[in-house]
């Protein structure tokens, strides 16, 4: 089974987006072994110890893919083909990794694999947790040619 970590700048709040994460958290245990890992957020100043805090939590194996406004914009299947890809070569550790308001320090990006856009806009940290996750279930859905993608 495909271990999958969520690195996340900042933590939720509202409990909308801690019920919508609970929810699909809840979805993807039939499909993969998944890890939210909060992060703390740092000032405008010091991205780059947000950047080490995040690079210490990634292991050696991890296939790394990076949320960036400047990453590559995919379609649902092709995030599907790209998850499906991963097991088939081996790969069972997946990080995604979003970042907080500031974006992603350079070292961080550098470790990426693979850099991902959801769009050219900005999105709340928060709301981008969800979206991934949405984004992610519906991937294994994809997959498994399961009812869900339409």
């Amino acid at each position: 089974m495909m271990n999958i970590t969520i690195l996340c700048v900042g933590k939720l709040k509202e409990t909308y987006w801690t019920d919508a994460v609970f929810e699909y958290s809840k979805r993807l245990s039939k499909y993969c072994v998944l890890h939210i890992d909060e992060i703390k957020e740092s000032s405008k100043d010091d991205r780059d110890e947000e950047g080490a805090d995040i690079l210490k939590r990634i292991k050696k194996e991890d296939y790394v893919i990076a949320l960036e406004v400047s990453g590559k914009q995919i379609d649902s299947e092709d995030l599907a083909s790209k998850i499906e890809n991963l097991q088939v070569s081996g790969k069972s550790r997946v990080s995604f990794i979003i970042g907080g308001s500031e974006g992603l320090s350079q070292e961080v990006s550098n470790r990426a694999d693979y850099s991902l856009s959801f769009s050219k806009m900005t999105f709340p940290h928060q709301m981008m947790r969800v979206i991934l996750l949405e984004q992610i279930y519906r991937s294994f859905k994809i997959m498994k040619n399961e009812k869900y993608h339409k």
